[in-house]
């Protein structure tokens, strides 16, 4: 599992490695990384998700129970994580703290996460990892976006029931329900878009990456985030499940899925509503390089 876990992350930082230098030389720019954005959240993520449940996969009794369990897990982790940002960084300035402990809050699960649990655990472990993401969805948009302004409760409710990913997860959970088989040219069209996953999604993180701010990237609060984000709340899971003997691969999901990367969307936000954009730019780049490294040792625990 660590040299797969490795020649993947590898193989992620090259394709990294290429969207930084597109972005570089300009063959993309700003307003092309938007829209592929909007293309991979709208369009490849969600075919992603609906092809995962239309495996061979059955609901068993122990399939569900593994789904709400996977929910639950993902719900009490986020709890976790907003208490524990909000908490570990309360002595750096507001602008600051409040761009770390979003970063806690939210994680590159989506572009990063899904490749690699695909990879190790296919189509099962791509549906266990929606179900993960259903809480995370949540508290981004509530709890993570109260950090940077006021949050309107409606709103919150909106954005959850309409992001095009939810959706995805109670479409593909009815085909498998209901053993829908669709047309074949209609199966090869999400099969195909679905494989673009892992392609478009470190493209755009490689993008991303080139708008951090060099001040930051070598900064003891980058690094001292990265240590919490890839190394303490990975193994502070990883101790309690393993404690509770919860399934394997629940269990090797759940870790993976909490040691990703800071989310994109951090950058985004604090730009948007006047924190420190440079230091969001910063704790994404670093944490998603140090993750290539993290990763696969976190692996040897699993």
């Amino acid at each position: 599992m660590f040299f797969n876990m490795l020649n993947l992350q590898l193989t992620l930082l090259m394709l990294i490695a290429v969207g930084f230098l597109i972005r570089k030389i300009n063959i993309m720019d700003e307003h092309t990384q938007s829209k592929l954005s909007d293309m991979l959240i709208n369009v490849i993520l969600p075919c992603n998700i609906v092809y995962s449940f239309m495996g061979d996969t059955e609901m068993s009794p122990e399939f569900a129970y593994n789904c709400i369990l996977a929910f639950v897990i993902s719900l009490v982790i986020q709890i976790f994580a907003c208490i524990f940002g909000r908490i570990i960084f309360r002595k750096y300035p507001k602008e600051d703290a409040n761009v770390l402990a979003y970063g806690v809050i939210c994680s590159n699960s989506s572009f990063i996460g899904i490749p690699v649990v695909e990879s190790l655990y296919n189509s099962i472990g791509v549906m266990y990892t929606s179900i993960f993401q259903m809480p995370i969805r949540f508290t981004m948009w509530s709890a993570g976006l109260s950090l940077f302004t006021s949050v309107d409760k409606k709103d919150v409710v909106k954005k959850i029931v309409k992001h095009p990913c939810i959706i995805a997860i109670v479409v593909g959970a009815l085909f498998m329900i209901f053993n829908v088989h669709l047309p074949v040219f209609l199966d090869k069209t999400i099969y195909y878009i679905s494989r673009s996953t892992t392609a478009v999604s470190m493209l755009i993180i490689g993008s991303i990456l080139t708008e951090a701010g060099k001040k930051n990237i070598l900064s003891k609060e980058v690094f001292f985030f990265s240590f919490i984000r890839l190394i303490a709340m990975p193994l502070i899971v990883l101790i309690i499940l393993k404690a509770l003997s919860i399934d394997p691969m629940l269990t090797a999901i759940s870790v993976l899925l909490t040691a990703m990367p800071a989310g994109s969307t951090t950058a985004i936000l604090a730009e948007k509503y006047g924190c420190n954009a440079e230091l969001a730019s910063g704790t994404i780049f670093v944490s998603t390089i140090l993750s290539v490294i993290t990763i696969p040792i976190i692996s040897i625990f699993l």
